[in-house]
């Protein structure tokens, strides 16, 4: 991404560098003098090398996590705001609002403070879906991976049917091969009449109760031949996007409560043992390390000796949500985090998302699929003929076929095994994030007084469109920019 740069020219004194903006921020403007080279300030530009669309540049998920908060938030933002509400790395966030604007003819504000503020049309996603080939292509790609993903679930419920009736229909006819006389034929039948499928009884026992089927599809969502794959394999991670779940959670509790937070107040939304269970000190918080590197925070120290964390750029924000200019949390910290998670809660894995009666049908069709490779194998085994036709094509599947037949149980037993484990993970994890949540409900003395000394030193700074000293909306000659206002806005700053 190219830096914006406030670059020098000839008509207004200036200082004759380049101001760079970092993390939103631009520095405060320097004192001209008389024998600084004269220069005026042009607007910051967003180059864009050789006509490339920057957007496709960035990740896909960082992309589209920005653009969602920049619609929630109205289209004027800051990188905090973009950071704390898409739980995206304050770097992730900046590289993201420039190429957007970049690509959308997004604009710029700075503040008479240097804070910069990026602006975006209304339609900013028509444009940039306009210039951006890669754009159009995803929703294709998309619907071509859940087309293929479909395909498969089908198709493996599918070789289950078709193993059953390959195996059953080869059965019959061995036996059938090899009976040349009727006392023999009535023996065989004896013998494996008890267990004997033949593949009409199958498309029978799958009709059977299909109305009941029907409604089960209707409220799950899952056909039959779907529950096949979701017995053996399951229905995938049931916490997918958790970790962008959690740093949303946790961009948005700083940013509620003025950027300012004790390692308390972040526990519940990270992986951090139950208080009991701690062994180590009770003072050691380098749990919340990945926050401060994320965030850009860093530790400050109250007048009582407390570890806080301050995150500047989640104090700095363009949303009036908030109240007025300067907004001075205060002591209520108990109310600053409503519509907040208290607590990040993991969802179990479930083994399956089929019902219990297509879980036993699905089981009773794989053990009989079973049951028939074995006897096949067996009568292949005794074979002394050549086999030719049906039989020597089941003959020269049945390795596959003993694998289908075998996986069907093994892959379900290992899955159930693991789940056991994950969930009990999920579990301890789950009630010691809740602990930690209950005791910020239920301070002790220490802890209280720690969170109020917090929200004392919390402050969210609200960027009124009054504050907006220079933009690249409009050239610079219309804005009647002059040199005395940031003089005096500058004696102002050093006199703080």
């Amino acid at each position: 991404h190219a830096p914006f740069l406030l670059s020098p020219s000839p008509s207004i004194p200036w200082p004759p560098h380049h101001l760079h903006v970092a993390n939103g921020r631009l520095p405060p403007p320097c004192r001209p003098s008389v024998k600084a080279q004269a220069g005026t300030i042009e607007a910051p530009s967003l180059a864009r090398l050789g006509g490339a669309v920057e957007t496709d540049r960035l990740p896909a998920d960082v992309r589209d996590r920005a653009m969602d908060a920049v619609d929630y938030l109205g289209g004027r933002v800051t990188i905090g705001d973009v950071a704390s509400r898409a739980g995206l790395q304050i770097d992730q966030a900046e590289r993201a609002l420039q190429a957007l604007a970049a690509d959308t003819g997004g604009f710029l504000e700075v503040s008479g403070e240097g804070e910069v503020l990026y602006v975006f049309p209304e339609d900013y996603r028509a444009k940039l879906a306009g210039k951006s080939f890669r754009m159009r292509v995803e929703p294709l790609v998309d619907k071509a991976k859940e087309a293929g993903a479909y395909l498969a679930r089908v198709s493996f419920g599918t070789a289950l049917v078709a193993s059953i009736v390959l195996v059953y229909a080869t059965i019959i006819a061995i036996l059938s091969s090899s009976s040349s006389d009727e006392d023999n034929r009535g023996r065989r039948r004896r013998s494996y009449g008890s267990t004997m499928f033949l593949p009409t009884d199958l498309f029978w026992y799958l009709d059977a109760g299909s109305s009941r089927r029907r409604r089960v599809e209707k409220d799950k969502g899952m056909s039959f031949i779907e529950s096949v794959f979701s017995f053996v394999f399951g229905n995938g991670d049931p916490n997918d996007g958790l970790e962008e779940r959690r740093w949303k959670m946790i961009g948005q509790y700083i940013s509620s409560n003025g950027g300012v937070v004790t390692a308390e107040e972040l526990a519940p939304y990270l992986d951090v043992p139950a208080p009991a269970e701690q062994t180590n000190s009770k003072d050691d918080e380098s749990f919340i390390l990945p926050v401060l590197l994320r965030f850009q925070g860093h530790p400050l120290v109250d007048d009582q000796g407390n570890i806080l964390y301050r995150f500047p750029s989640l104090q700095r924000t363009a949303s009036s949500k908030g109240g007025g200019s300067r907004e001075y949390v205060g002591t209520r910290w108990s109310t600053m985090s409503s519509g907040i998670e208290k607590f990040m809660e993991e969802k179990p894995w479930e083994f399956s998302k089929a019902n219990a009666l297509e879980r036993a049908m699905v089981a009773g069709l794989g053990g009989l699929n079973l049951f028939g490779v074995i006897i096949l194998g067996n009568l292949l085994k005794q074979m002394t003929m050549t086999p030719g036709g049906l039989i020597s094509f089941a003959a020269q599947l049945f390795p596959l076929l003993q694998i289908y037949a075998g996986s069907f149980f093994a892959i379900p037993l290992f899955r159930w095994l693991l789940l056991r484990k994950t969930n009990n993970d999920i579990a301890r994890r789950n009630k010691a994030r809740e602990e930690r949540a209950q005791e910020l409900l239920s301070p002790e003395p220490s802890l209280r007084r720690k969170l109020l000394s917090a929200r004392d030193m919390a402050q969210r700074k609200v960027i009124t469109p009054g504050e907006i000293v220079y933009t690249t909306e409009k050239d610079l000659l219309d804005q009647e920019y002059e040199v005395r206002e940031w003089e005096r806005r500058f004696k102002k700053l050093e006199s703080d």
